[in-house]
């Protein structure tokens, strides 16, 4: 409009005089320039030219009153515009507030391309677009125009960070076409499944256990990862990805990497594939028995450590056990943590190769020479050693005699008389002590040792000290339930059974008798090889006399008197004789012991004398001999007087 006022008015400028308003403003005037914006309509496409450029916008006359102005950014793709260039516009309003016209360069380029995609494209279509921005609920794609993709059909599965399919360029679906609303909406996700389709039919025809085949990783999982082979996805396990151990499968795969892998396993009916990745490379164990035979040193990584031992890498692969009792020839190791740790390069010693099982023994302890070959040489049963209290359990005490070598003194070999609980009763740790080995098993790694063996048993004689109707002092060690321990003088303990504790009847048996109590008491029997004395706390008190005495006195008057007997008879006679002459409350125990152990042999001696020697004319005499020798208490008044 502004080139036509120009034309209209440049020659009557030069001619001075002229009233240009008046020209302006006449009726000719007025009626020309309203027919020249008849074709001007909002909404509608119309040619402009470029009348200016400036620093931000671009001045486009459409011949209306006034210019437009349209940002310099809608002419991007413009790389040579220049004043007085054509450019077709879009009038979206004849006057804005200010009265300027508003026009749009780039709606006028999607307005073209509108028509120009719904003149060419139809629903079903195959469209090529960039993917430009997010929105809510889905992406926008740019395919000449702005056309939305649902976030539902973006892929076949779904995808955690969109982000990275931004600026990409893809081959779109269009699903709807909305001319109304000049929206198209797209599906990638349709067109995959289609293309995902034929390639799955072709691969089913194709694929065969053992092939190896190309694929990309999908998705990966603790257990493994889902490859597409390209229609088909297969599952890379865990273990079938490396010869050697990986903790988890992102260690060697992430999601987009290309991969060859080999086919182990096809089922049509289900169409699951199974895949290999390590499979494609020798199985290292197959060369294990020649590159490892036993008693090999190498060296390795300890890659795990469970409670029973610790696995060691020797190469990628391969990995063998050092079992925790393979660690050290004599420490007591409770974990192998003790002295293995995650990562250490240690050198081992093959003990046992099993390629066929994939399996290898390992030890530590074998690098060094076990001191227990060396004990029968260093050590032998009988000798007296010095050692420390190491350890104490329940049943016995450790004495450390070299380090790494312990013995052990069972509680049963630590005393002759005192029956011990705990070695804590007697020793402690740390203490430095002798005592005398009594066994060596090299083969198990056990020593025996005692302490008690230091000195004698004092029940080797306790038949000398003691007999039964012995009458004892002690002191009571030990109440118990069933009786009272009583320590003799000797350090031998006897046992005063409850039924003997008291002449008197009583409920609790601390009511009678306390620990420390010094009592007295008749032994009633010794078994020697049991290492037991009776005692009757009872008796004592009932002055009760012993059986087997009563039964000697018995039969003390009526020993047989003979002619001619041997001389230890004889003295046993006149001791008799002696005894019964005298008190027999105070002489009872000389009396029993003259019957008991000298009459038995005398007896036999005058019957052998009366067997073998006398003859059949002498038997008076013997009974002369019997009648002068043998004394009846109750033929002698003087005796029984005594006695009363």
């Amino acid at each position: 409009m502004t080139e036509l006022i120009n034309v209209i008015t440049e020659p009557i400028e030069e001619n001075e005089g002229i009233d240009v308003e008046e020209i302006l403003s006449s009726d000719e005037m007025s009626e020309m320039i309203k027919n020249t914006m008849q074709h001007l309509e909002e909404g509608k496409m119309v040619t402009g030219k470029v009348y200016g450029i400036r620093s931000e916008y671009v001045v486009v006359d459409i011949g209306y009153k006034s210019e437009g102005l349209i940002p310099l950014s809608e002419f991007e793709n413009e790389t040579n515009l220049q004043t007085g260039d054509e450019v077709e516009v879009l009038l979206e309003r004849l006057e804005d507030r200010e009265g300027m016209v508003c026009i749009s360069k780039q709606k006028a380029d999607k307005l073209k391309n509108w028509e120009r995609i719904v003149s060419q494209y139809q629903e079903g279509d195959v469209i090529t677009g960039v993917i430009a921005r997010r929105i809510k609920g889905g992406m926008m794609v740019e395919i000449g125009l702005d056309a939305f993709l649902p976030a539902s059909q973006i892929d076949i599965h779904y995808i955690k960070d969109k982000d990275t399919l931004m600026g990409k360029e893809f081959e779109f679906k269009i699903i709807k076409i909305n001319e109304k609303r000049k929206n198209i909406v797209l599906s990638r996700r349709e067109l995959l499944e289609e293309i995902r389709q034929k390639a799955r039919t072709k691969l089913l025809a194709e694929i065969a256990e053992g092939d190896i085949r190309s694929g990309v990783v999908k998705n990966i999982t603790d257990f493994g990862v889902f490859i597409d082979l390209g229609g088909l996805d297969g599952l890379l396990h865990i273990t079938d990805m490396s010869w050697g151990r990986i903790s988890h499968p992102s260690e060697l795969l992430a999601v987009g990497d290309e991969v060859d892998v080999k086919i182990l396993k096809y089922d049509p009916n289900r169409e699951r594939v199974s895949l290999g990745l390590k499979q494609k490379m020798p199985n290292p164990w197959e060369s294990v028995g020649d590159k490892y035979p036993p008693g090999k040193k190498v060296q390795g990584r300890v890659v795990n450590i469970m409670p029973y031992g610790a696995f060691i890498e020797l190469e990628d692969g391969v990995e063998g056990l050092c079992h925790i009792s393979e660690l050290s020839w004599t420490r007591k190791i409770n974990h192998p943590s003790e002295i293995l740790a995650i990562g250490d390069v240690v050198e081992i010693v093959v003990l046992k190769a099993q390629p066929e099982d994939e399996k290898i023994s390992l030890g530590v302890k074998q690098l060094e020479v076990n001191p227990w070959t060396l004990v029968a040489e260093k050590f032998k049963v009988g000798d007296v050693v010095k050692g420390k209290i190491r350890n104490m359990t329940s049943y016995g005490a450790f004495l450390e005699l070299e380090e790494g070598i312990d013995g052990l003194i069972h509680v049963s070999d630590m005393s002759w008389t005192k029956k011990i609980a705990h070695p804590s009763q007697l020793f402690k740790r740390g203490d430095k002590i002798e005592a005398q080995i009594l066994a060596i098993d090299a083969d198990n790694k056990k020593i025996s040792l005692g302490t008690k063996q230091l000195a004698d048993n004092p029940w080797d004689d306790v038949a000398s000290r003691y007999t039964p109707g012995d009458i004892v002092e002690g002191k009571v060690t030990k109440i118990t339930g069933f009786g009272v321990f009583v320590e003799l003088d000797s350090g031998i303990e006897g046992l005063v059974h409850i039924s003997q504790v008291s002449d008197k009847q009583f409920e609790n048996i601390k009511d009678v008798i306390s620990e420390g109590d010094s009592v007295k008491a008749q032994v009633i029997k010794i078994d020697k090889d049991e290492r037991r004395i009776a005692l009757s706390i009872k008796n004592f008190l009932m002055g009760k006399e012993f059986e087997p005495r009563k039964q000697a006195k018995a039969a003390a008057p009526v020993v047989p008197q003979v002619k001619d007997v041997d001389t230890r008879m004889k003295d046993g006679l006149e001791k008799l004789a002696a005894a019964l002459a005298q008190d027999t409350s105070a002489d009872e125990t000389v009396a029993e012991k003259a019957v008991v152990d000298e009459a038995p042999a005398d007896e036999t001696v005058a019957e052998e004398a009366v067997v073998d020697e006398s003859p059949a004319d002498e038997a008076p005499a013997e009974e002369a001999v019997a009648d002068e020798v043998s004394v009846d208490p109750a033929e002698n008044p003087e005796e029984e007087e005594k006695k009363e």
